[in-house]
C-alpha cells in the first residue's frame, strides 16, 4: 500500500517543488538504476543469508526515508535533490527486499499450492494498487504530501513489526563452499544464476515471454494520457476510469489463478495470455468509442495479471530452492526493460502518433509471441 502511494505522492512533491513535466518523469527513472545494476547481487544475498532478515532491513530503510521525507516537508526544508536521493535510496531497498519476498511464499507453502499462494499475493498487490493511488490522493488533498508520507512511513513501520512475527527463518545456503573447499564467492553465485536461468528451458523461456511484454506491450499504458484527452476525449477522469477498469480486470484475473491453482496449463496459458493481450491492445489503439475502450482495458487487465503471475510461479516452479532467490532477481531486472519500452513508446508516438506507436509495438509482440509457439512447440506444454 505505501509503495502505490509513493506512486503518487512521488510525482506530486517533485511538481511542486519544480513545476517541470521533465523532472516529473526523471524522478521515475532514475529509479532503474539501481534495479539495473544491484539485482543480480539481492538476488545471490537472498540465496545465500536469511530471507527475512533481508526484508526486515528493507523495511526499516524504507520506513525511515519515508519519515525523512515527511519531516523535511513539514519542516520546509524539502528540496527536490531530497526527492531524488530518496528515490535511488528506495528504489535500491526494493530491489533488496522483492527477491528476498517472493522466494518466502515459496520457502512457506507446500509446491502443490504455489500457484495457489501467488495467486493470493497477487489478489493483495492489485487491492493495494487500486486502494494506494486513491488513499495517498485523498491524503493529500486533506494533509499534504507531508501526510501522505507520514502514512506510508507507519505502513512500512507496521509491516515490520507484522514480518518479526513471521517464524524465524534460519538461511540453509549460507556457507556452501566450491570444489576447493572454500567459501563459495559471492560474484560466482551471481554467475551461476544466469546460467541456471539461461540453462533450464523453462525458466529461459518464461524471461523471453515476460521481456517481450515488458518492451512491446504493457508500456501503451504510457500513453494513456494521450488516449483520454486527445482521442478518447474524456479528460483525467477518464482516464482513471480506464485504469479502474484494467485494475478490476487484473483483480479477477488474480482470484482465478488464486482459486483454480494446479489444474492451470500454464505455458499455453503464458503464450496465448500475452498473445491475446497484443491483439487487445491493438484493437484499444483503434478505438475511439469510450465505453469499448473501458471493456477492452477489463480484458487487457486480466490477460496481463494471468501471464504475468504464471510466469512467475514457472520461474519459481523450476528453480531450485537455493538458486530461487538469483532467478526471481532477474525476473524483476524486467521492470528496465518497461523503462526502455516506455521511452521508446513515447518516442515513436512523437514520429506517428500514439494510436500507431501503441499498434505497431502490440503488432511486434504478437507476432513474436507466435513465433514462439511455432517454433518452440515445447513451450506451451510447460506444466
Amino acid at each position: 500500500m505505501a509503495t502505490w502511494m509513493d506512486s503518487i505522492a512521488r510525482g506530486w512533491l517533485i511538481y511542486e517543488l519544480t513545476n517541470s513535466s521533465f523532472q516529473l518523469g526523471l524522478v521515475r527513472g532514475v529509479q532503474a538504476i539501481p534495479m539495473l545494476l544491484l539485482s543480480p547481487i539481492a538476488g545471490s544475498a537472498a540465496d545465500l543469508y536469511s530471507r527475512k532478515t533481508q526484508i526486515l532491513i528493507a523495511q526499516i530503510l524504507n520506513g525511515l526515508l519515508f519519515a525523512w521525507i515527511a519531516v523535511m516537508i513539514i519542516t520546509g526544508a524539502i528540496e527536490p535533490w531530497h526527492v531524488y536521493v530518496t528515490s535511488l535510496g528506495l528504489a535500491t531497498v526494493q530491489t533488496f527486499q522483492q527477491p528476498a519476498r517472493v522466494a518466502m511464499v515459496s520457502d512457506t507453502v507446500p509446491p502443490a499450492y504455489l500457484t495457489n499462494a501467488l495467486g493470493l499475493n497477487a489478489v493483495v498487490f492489485n487491492m493495494a494498487r487500486s486502494a494506494g493511488p486513491a488513499l495517498a490522493g485523498g491524503v493529500i488533498a486533506m494533509y499534504g504530501t507531508a501526510g501522505s508520507y507520514s502514512l506510508q512511513a507507519l505502513c512500512y513501520f507496521l509491516a515490520t513489526i507484522w514480518t518479526l512475527m513471521l517464524r524465524r527463518d534460519q538461511s540453509r545456503f549460507a556457507g556452501r563452499l566450491d570444489s576447493t573447499g572454500q567459501p563459495e564467492s559471492f560474484g560466482r553465485t551471481i554467475v551461476e544464476g544466469w546460467q541456471f536461468s539461461w540453462r533450464n528451458y523453462e525458466v529461459r523461456v518464461s524471461l523471453l515471454v515476460v521481456s517481450i511484454a515488458m518492451l512491446l506491450l504493457i508500456p501503451f499504458t504510457t500513453l494513456l494520457p494521450i488516449f483520454a484527452r486527445d482521442i478518447l476525449r474524456v479528460g483525467a477522469k477518464g482516464q482513471g476510469l480506464l485504469l479502474t477498469s484494467m485494475g478490476i480486470g487484473a483483480l479477477f484475473s488474480s482470484v482465478v489463478v488464486a482459486s483454480v491453482g494446479e489444474r492451470l496449463p500454464r505455458g499455453i496459458i503464458i503464450i496465448g495470455g500475452v498473445t491475446i493481450y497484443g491483439i487487445l491492445v491493438g484493437m484499444f489503439a483503434a478505438s475511439t468509442w469510450f465505453p469499448l475502450s473501458i471493456v477492452l482495458m477489463l480484458f487487457i487487465g486480466f490477460c496481463h495479471v494471468t501471464s504475468h503471475a504464471l510466469i512467475q510461479i514457472v520461474i519459481q516452479s523450476y528453480s531450485p530452492a537455493e538458486i530461487r532467490g538469483r532467478t526471481m532477481a532477474i525476473f524483476h531486472m524486467t521492470q528496465v526493460i518497461l523503462v526502455i519500452g516506455a521511452m521508446l513508446v513515447g518516442g515513436l508516438a512523437s514520429l506517428v502518433g500514439a494510436r500507431w506507436a501503441a499498434a505497431s509495438m502490440s503488432l511486434t509482440g504478437t507476432i513474436l509471441m507466435v513465433a514462439i509457439f511455432v517454433l518452440m512447440p515445447k513451450a506451451s506444454k510447460i506444466l
